[in-house]
């Protein structure tokens, strides 16, 4: 499934930009270079927060943001918005339509762009059940799954949502009130993004064709899922499904990422932010530059303050800041949480990392070099001009750098100026018990030039430490830096070569990935594998 989506991959940019040529390119189909920050929390309905927004519109340009995400602009049946009931009716608890629009108007002259919450999976009735106005649909309008005795429309499209009405996304009716909300209502005051809820309770094509009717700068659904840390690949397989159903037009928010950072964080278990094949776990190791990562966001954090809010599935409150020096610094489009800005004094210290990520150059694509990966420990070179570390353990990338901001347990350095640069790095070799005959050496045979690119001929050639065929064989070579490494011992006479077996890897190989300049690294391998 893993290899049919990244042939898909490298196919959707030309094939959805052949087909809709007067559509221009979201974020999500660039390396972009976007920070997302989302502008509420969830106790923000206080009816001041447009104010609030317009007010911070230059602060947050100097945060180094590029778009602010709004909560659901509508009328609802709830505080927080997520009952939507007259669409068209853009007054909520919130504000009015006047203040949301010199929000956006402010933020707009900051070159910041807003992008709404659409809430379109479900929608309560005006007084009752299913009485919709503004805009009006009948029955029809409701999947025939749905909890109400009145429904009447087709089967659902996604998963059911119990606290509402469940919208039947195939009538033509619904696709075109809602195709012109997006396009004349949120477009008329000001919206340029759209990012969808609860996205697992319709089928991804309708998020594309709603897409295609506001042709937003930034698009971008939440496809939120159980995660199992025994089959993490499974959850990733999921956001790449949504991206993949909208031909590739939206990206999605990587709550893989976001799961595998609260595992680390919590139980220092920073070897899961590496999947077997030496990437990033989450789905930015697959497909970063349709990931929006976060930290926590109004469902899975606190709010103004620590235990203060939804918490449904919240990073340790003390690490943060951990979280950040992560998702600032890695690819994908990162987010920032007013909460964490505004409520919890972080700003100063989000600044920080923004201000390397955005001088350095990272972007969604931006390349990922894991240093280290266990119990108490993540780090990462990135483009080989950023490291960073989070987790109690020390670590450094050696010399050639400079610190540029740090924390509790996390730490952020880029290139020093005028260089620093090294092409090589030494990596120790020691391998033992390989019952070698007369004539045999061990040699290190891998995706290095120094290690023969493949060809046991070409290799590294190891050096006995003693008599006899289990002897120990080791020697130094020197590797690329920063450098995803595959390697095997081959015992090797000059004519024949008797490889090891796979390793326990998606690769089979043994895999590792060289320090950064300044580093060096021992590779005690144990035991020859037959």
């Amino acid at each position: 499934m893993k290899l049919q989506h990244l042939l898909r991959a490298s196919l959707l940019a030309s094939a959805v930009a052949a087909a809709l040529p007067a559509l221009a390119a979201t974020e999500q189909a660039k390396s972009s270079t976007a920070v997302l920050f989302q502008g509420f929390h969830w106790n923000s309905a206080n009816g001041q927060l447009y104010g609030d927004l317009q007010a911070k519109a230059s602060d947050l340009k100097n945060l180094g943001i590029t778009h602010v995400w709004f909560p659901p602009p509508s009328d609802a049946g709830s505080r927080e918005g997520y009952l939507p009931r007259q669409l068209n009716k853009l007054d909520s608890n919130y504000g009015n339509e006047a203040a949301l629009t010199a929000a956006i108007s402010a933020l707009n002259g900051q070159g910041i762009h807003s992008v709404a919450d659409v809430v379109i999976n479900h929608r309560i009735g005006t007084t009752n059940w299913g009485d919709f106005t503004n805009p009006t649909w009948g029955c029809n309008a409701v999947v025939n799954s749905d909890e109400w005795t009145g429904k009447c429309g087709n089967a659902d499209s996604g998963d059911g949502y119990a606290a509402a009405r469940d919208l039947d996304h195939s009538q033509i009716v619904v696709q075109n009130d809602i195709k012109t909300w997006l396009s004349s209502r949120l477009k008329g005051v000001g919206f340029k993004g759209i990012r969808y809820d609860y996205s697992k309770g319709y089928a991804p094509g309708y998020a594309a064709l709603y897409h295609d009717a506001m042709n937003p700068s930034f698009c971008v659904g939440e496809v939120w899922t159980d995660l199992n840390f025994n089959n993490v690949d499974g959850h990733r397989q999921l956001l790449v499904n949504f991206v993949d159903g909208t031909a590739g037009k939206c990206g999605v928010f990587d709550f893989t990422t976001k799961g595998l950072l609260n595992q680390a964080l919590s139980y220092n278990e920073y070897g899961r932010l590496r999947d077997g094949s030496g990437k990033p776990a989450g789905g930015i190791g697959w497909w970063a530059q349709k990931m929006v990562t976060f930290v926590d966001n109004h469902d899975t954090g606190p709010s103004e303050s620590c235990g203060v809010g939804q918490n449904h599935w919240p990073v340790p409150c003390d690490k943060v800041m951990q979280g950040y020096a992560y998702v600032l610094t890695h690819p994908g489009i990162p987010s920032v949480y007013y909460a964490h800005a505004y409520n919890w004094g972080l700003k100063g210290a989000i600044k920080a990392i923004l201000d390397v990520r955005k001088e350095q150059g990272l972007s969604s694509t931006s390349a990922v070099a894991i240093q280290r990966a266990e119990q108490g420990l993540y780090a990462a070179i990135v483009d080989g001009k950023v490291a960073m570390k989070i987790g109690p353990n020390d670590w450094n990338p050696g010399a050639g750098w400079t610190l540029r901001t740090s924390g509790n347990q996390y730490a952020v350095w880029s290139k020093s100026a005028g260089g620093g640069g090294c092409t090589s790095v030494p990596v120790a070799f020691s391998i033992a018990n390989a019952s070698t005959v007369s004539g045999q050496r061990l040699y290190v045979v891998g995706n290095q030039t120094s290690l023969g690119n493949w060809t046991p001929a070409n290799g590294y050639a190891l050096t006995a430490q003693g008599s006899g065929s289990n002897a120990t064989w080791s020697g130094t070579a020197n590797l690329p830096p920063a450098t995803a490494t595959q390697y095997k011992y081959v015992k090797w006479n000059g004519s024949s070569a008797t490889w090891e077996s796979n390793q326990a890897t998606a690769s089979g190989n043994r895999e590792f990935t060289t320090p950064a300049c300044g580093g060096s690294a021992t590779r005690s391998d144990g035991s020859f594998r037959f």
